[in-house]
């Protein structure tokens, strides 16, 4: 039985219909593709779950990073708070797309996951069993049928060879009668031949009808049978479709950032934060600590006092909240004639004077100091930047004193006060280790390598004095140099 059945499999088909033998393995494939579109699904979701996460973390970096520059940067005031708002909602839509990328996994995947496993079992040959039942379902359904149908074609071969043999040998009679040689003997056999085929045709036709016959009887319930097993295959084919739309509804649940009410307040919060930045406010605020707004203690006539004409170190350090540094003044007359007499100490008066600005950021505030000659920033002990020695600075705020009512008429170096003062200590011949240019009247400028003499040891503030091969005496800083041995 089941080798013929396998014969009628073999068979031709004659048509693409699903009722002809063997064309029920479309339907059953179907199931084999219902598994690998399980696996495409989740493999699509998988890839768009890495997407989200990669545009979630380049959202992170770019804010971190345009954050960092916005803080150090010249912007201010409720403009720079709107900018920043710009990152905020970078971050907060980053989180958004972390929790898209954790539901497509967590939830989405894993369940298209489990209704896999639920749905196709795998067996130890090989395929599923789901396969293999809706394979042995068709199989029992057309078996009978295509048993039927094996009789009938075999019918229908037998009748057509017979009527082609009758025809044949009816030809054949018909030619014998029209030759004159054949002896009526060999005539009789040829007719005898005729009346057996004809004989042979009424038996196959006969046949072959009634094979016909039982075909047609048998096909009703071969076409129940066969509908029962399609049905059953199409019954979990929509469970799988229900599935899959089910699925993708809620993938579209969890992608749709526009119905997500977070999602909105990120962009009202953003709105609000641009529509707050006020420029009037801003200009205000920089006017206000930037500009002509700004407190000044203006120079003012002060009465000599010797309480206040008391001795001071020449390199008090600053603290490092101050943000300016006063210059030296020149002292003229009988200030100068002091001076001589007094060579380890320097009288400064009770004046306030601007200065030159240590630092270059054009936003940071200035501060002014009145009741004595201002000391050097902390990083006079440092390497002079290229920057502040390639600066030009204006002319209002130059060290140049040749305006000054209170300098002399002197240009600078000429009327050092120190030219005239004697070393009380021992000199020591040192050796400039980098380039130094002096930023008031009273210091030295030098390059690496440069010699010369230390006639007055380091104070407590780091500088010592000491004079040029040119005979020019001044303050330099103690560390820009060492004892030649």
């Amino acid at each position: 039985m089941s080798g013929s059945y396998e014969d009628s499999v073999g068979l031709e088909v004659s048509s693409d219909s699903f009722w002809e033998v063997g064309n029920y393995k479309r339907t059953v494939k179907r199931i084999d593709d219902g598994n690998r579109l399980c696996t495409d699904l989740m493999n699509c979701i998988h890839e768009r779950a890495r997407i989200e996460k990669a545009y979630a973390l380049q959202l992170t970096d770019w804010a971190k990073r345009w954050k960092q520059m916005v803080e150090k940067g010249p912007q201010y005031g409720t403009v720079e708070k709107a900018w920043h708002a710009l990152m905020t909602e970078a971050e907060k839509v980053s989180d958004l797309h972390l929790n898209i990328k954790h539901a497509l996994m967590s939830e989405d995947f894993e369940k298209i996951k489990n209704w896999q496993k639920d749905a196709f079992h795998k067996q130890m040959i090989g395929g599923f069993k789901e396969t293999k039942e809706a394979e042995d379902g068709f199989r029992k359904a057309q078996k009978p049928w295509a048993k039927k149908l094996k009789e009938v074609d075999g019918s229908k071969k037998a009748y057509h060879a017979a009527c082609k043999e009758e025809k044949l040998a009816i030809s054949r009679e018909n030619n014998s009668k029209a030759d004159p040689a054949l002896n009526p003997e060999q005539l009789k056999k040829l007719q005898d031949k005729v009346e057996r085929s004809k004989q042979d045709v009424l038996k196959t036709k006969e046949k072959y009808e009634k094979a016909l016959k039982d075909l047609e009887s048998c096909t009703p319930q071969y076409m129940e049978n066969m509908d029962q097993m399609f049905e059953q295959c199409q019954q979990s084919e929509d469970k799988r479709l229900q599935f899959f739309r089910e699925v993708l509804l809620e993938v579209q649940k969890h992608l749709d950032l526009s119905n997500n009410p977070n999602y909105k307040i990120i962009y009202v919060d953003l709105e609000q934060s641009i529509q707050s930045a006020d420029a009037q406010e801003d200009l205000k605020w920089f006017h206000s600590n930037h500009g002509p707004g700004m407190s000044m203690n203006w120079p003012q006539f002060e009465e000599w006092s010797a309480d206040l004409n008391r001795t001071l170190s020449r390199r008090e350090k600053r603290k490092p909240a101050d943000g300016v540094t006063l210059t030296g003044i020149n002292q003229t007359g009988e200030q100068v004639s002091q001076q001589s007499k007094h060579s380890s100490n320097l009288n400064a008066q009770n004046l306030t004077v601007p200065s030159v600005q240590s630092s270059y950021n054009p936003f940071e505030e200035e501060e002014e100091t009145s009741s004595t000659i201002s000391d050097k920033d902390d990083n006079r002990k440092k390497n002079v930047s290229s920057y502040e020695k390639s600066q030009s600075y204006p002319a209002e705020w130059s060290d140049d004193e040749s305006n000054n009512p209170f300098a002399s008429s002197e240009t600078n170096g000429d009327s050092n006060p120190f030219d005239e003062e004697a070393s009380t200590g021992v000199e020591v011949q040192v050796r400039a280790l980098y380039d130094y240019e002096g930023q008031e009247h009273d210091e030295l400028s030098f390059k690496a390598g440069e010699e010369f003499m230390k006639i007055e040891d380091e104070d407590e503030q780091g500088w010592c004095k000491g004079r040029l091969a040119a005979g020019q005496v001044g303050l330099y800083p103690a560390n820009y140099v060492e004892a030649i041995q």
